[in-house]
């Protein structure tokens, strides 16, 4: 499960720090993909369960088959390396809007990675969008 916020700079490189609690998850591989307005990063066995929601989403009609093309086409494995990075290809960096600052958000069962201004943009909705639910919900 990944929970928190944590800001860290992308190297010259393309090059991402992941907080020290997310790491060992990544260890042997993950997925990196385009989602929404970020980039969302997925363990191996996380990244085979949104794949087969999406597929049958497909089956279904309810997604087009573009949507599944899109997000399997701009995926790629990643592993952390010793110092704790992970590379970042330049075309997803620009996917996303990610230059340098970088903000990484735990959504329990992936990993979000939004360029810091987005992030921004982003999270003032989405703590208005929280005490909504939690109203609506009676948590």
């Amino acid at each position: 499960m990944f929970v928190g916020r944590f800001e860290h700079s992308l190297d010259d490189k393309g090059r991402l720090v992941l907080p020290s609690s997310y790491r060992q998850q990544f260890a042997e591989r993950g997925f990196l993909t385009q989602y929404q307005r970020c980039l969302g990063l997925w363990t191996a066995d996380g990244f085979d369960d949104v794949t087969e929601r999406l597929r049958e989403k497909f089956r279904e009609g309810s997604a087009p088959n573009s949507a599944l093309r899109a997000f399997a086409s701009n995926a790629v494995e990643v592993k952390v390396d010793k110092q704790g990075r992970i590379s970042i290809p330049e075309w997803l960096r620009k996917k996303s809007d990610l230059e340098r600052d970088a903000v990484i958000i735990g959504v329990l069962d992936r990993v979000e990675i939004w360029s810091a201004d987005r992030w921004q943009q982003e999270a003032d909705g989405a703590d208005a969008e929280l005490l909504r639910a939690v109203d609506e919900l009676g948590i």
